[in-house]
């Protein structure tokens, strides 16, 4: 199946594919595309991740970026910002550091639901770059929980699964309405 990715948009809530584990992709032209593509995607709707599954494709391929900010503590030896977009495929997390951090996390398939997801501080993933190679990368702070989060998808884990029973309580009424328009 060839993707024309001027096709894509941000799938919503609770479209199936978003439920869908994603399957290993090869890095061609057809895959750049479509990570360039979820890249202007994913600035127009203003967020810091993408995964394919988002994007209506069971593919294991996720799109970051997490620009500096002026608070952001800086850290040479491991990176919480990126200075460009970043695409990875076939990403996997192979080690994670540090204590279970809580922070609300929203998603760009869940528009006005933000809730507290509890995450490691620190993770290193080993994935495919656009060129095909194999790169190892260690992330802290918003970038590793971006990471986490578009691996969740490309597994079909959604925060509503890891956000804590408070922040669910909190849009009950929100997720309901949105699983009554995706019946229609």
């Amino acid at each position: 199946m060839t993707v024309d990715p001027s096709k894509l948009r941000i799938e919503i809530y609770p479209t199936e594919v978003l439920r869908t584990k994603a399957d290993e992709v090869e890095v061609n032209d057809e895959t750049r595309a479509v990570a360039a593509r979820m890249v202007d995607l994913m600035r127009g709707a203003e967020g810091i991740g993408l995964a394919a599954p988002q994007v209506g494709l069971t593919w294991r391929l996720f799109v970051a970026h997490v620009p500096a900010q002026d608070d952001d503590p800086i850290d040479a030896d491991i990176p919480s910002t990126t200075d460009e977009p970043q695409a990875f495929f076939n990403p996997e997390i192979v080690e994670t550091s540090g204590d279970l951090e809580p922070f609300d996390e929203g998603c760009l398939s869940l528009p006005g639901i933000t809730g507290e997801v509890r995450r490691p501080a620190t993770v290193t993933m080993r994935a495919l770059d656009l060129e095909g190679n194999q790169v190892e990368v260690r992330a802290t702070g918003l970038l590793a929980r971006c990471w986490q989060h578009e691996i969740d998808h490309l597994d079909g884990v959604l925060i509503l699964d890891k956000m804590s029973q408070m922040s669910k309580l909190k849009h009950r009424s929100r997720i309901k309405a949105m699983e009554r328009a995706g019946k229609r």
